[in-house]
Formats: structure tokens, sequence, C-alpha cells
């Protein structure tokens, strides 16, 4: 009765040690071709992705290594701001580089003396420059303040335009003067 379970046991042994030979010598090819790339030296997004590890495609694109570390990319600020800064006003839909449908809301808050009459101007530029669509976004508060104040809006581009966009908002300026123009603007993508 022992002699089956030792010849169980010394198989087991046997194939546990030509599996550590086997992983070993493909760890050593890997590592002699170049191939292999350790997930412990993996430390940010490129390094997760370089070494071919599967991507996520979110927004922003993800990568996961096999010991279940997630890496988001860094998608660099890709606001423009024309004599307007941050402090002035944000946008939080969309939001940079987002990809929308053809109808889309567009949502923020800016400070009081950005609108007038409670309101300002937004405009959508094909990738050319061309305008494809406006709107008036409204206060969605006390504009008359200097502080930060809600607004909102929905526009539309044409229905036959799909492809890059640029969406700009500009402060209103009654005046007329252009040292009293403002603006940010934003890629955006326009799918469905």
């Amino acid at each position: 009765m022992m002699k089956p379970f030792l010849y169980i046991l010394g198989a087991i042994v046997i194939l546990a040690g030509l599996f550590f030979v086997l992983n070993t010598y493909i760890y050593n090819e890997k590592q002699a071709d170049g191939d292999y790339i350790d997930p412990a030296t993996v430390l940010s997004f490129e390094d997760c992705v370089a070494a071919g590890y599967p991507v996520a495609e979110s927004n922003p694109r993800q990568c996961r290594t096999p010991d279940g570390r997630l890496y988001a990319e860094e998608i660099p600020e890709m606001i423009t701001y024309m004599n307007a800064t941050p402090d002035m006003i944000s946008v939080s839909l969309p939001f940079p580089g987002a990809v929308t449908g053809k109808e889309f809301g567009v949502q923020g808050e800016a400070r009081g003396n950005w609108f007038f009459e409670a309101s300002f101007p937004i405009t959508l530029l094909d990738k050319d420059g061309k305008v494809l669509a406006t709107a008036i976004a409204q206060a969605d508060g006390d504009w008359m303040t200097t502080e930060f104040v809600p607004f909102s809006t929905n526009i539309k581009a044409p229905e036959s335009y799909i492809g890059p966009a640029t969406l700009v908002l500009k402060k209103d300026n009654p005046s007329g003067l252009p040292e009293n123009d403002a603006s940010i603007s934003f890629p955006i993508t326009i799918e469905y």
C-alpha cells in the first residue's frame, strides 16, 4: 500500500522539478532576448504598455499588470486660455478630449463678470476652424457677483458632421473692445 503512494509522490517531485527547470530556462531566454519585462519594474502607464500588458480603451486609457496594479494614462492639459485663467472659468462637461454625440450639454462655472445679462456665447468649430454651431450659456444662479456661478447649455452639431472639433467659450463682451475679449477652448470629437 505504501508503494503506490511513493510512486505518486516521486512523480509529483519529478514534475515539479521539470516545471522549475523549464520556467527558469524560459525566463532566462526571455531576458537574453530582451523580451521579458519584470512586472516589478513597471511603474507607469507607459511602462505597462511597453511590457505588453492589456490596455482598456477607457478615458483615460488604463493598463493592468499581472499582479493587479492599475496605471492610468496621463492626459496633458488641452485647454487653451486667451486672456483667461482657470480661476475665471472652468468646464466640467464635456472634458477636453471627450467623445460626444451630435447634441451634448456644456456645464461648468464662471465668475460673474464672465456673463452679461446672465449669459455668454459658445461656439463649436470644425477641424478647419469653421463654425459648426453656436449656443448661449445661461447662468444657473445670480450672476451679479465676482464669485463662481454655475452655467449650462446644450449645443447641437450638424447631423452630417463627424470628427474633431473645438469648443470655444467666450466671455461676453458688450463693449466690443478687443482688450476685453477672453475665451477658453479645447478639442473634442463628435462621433455619434
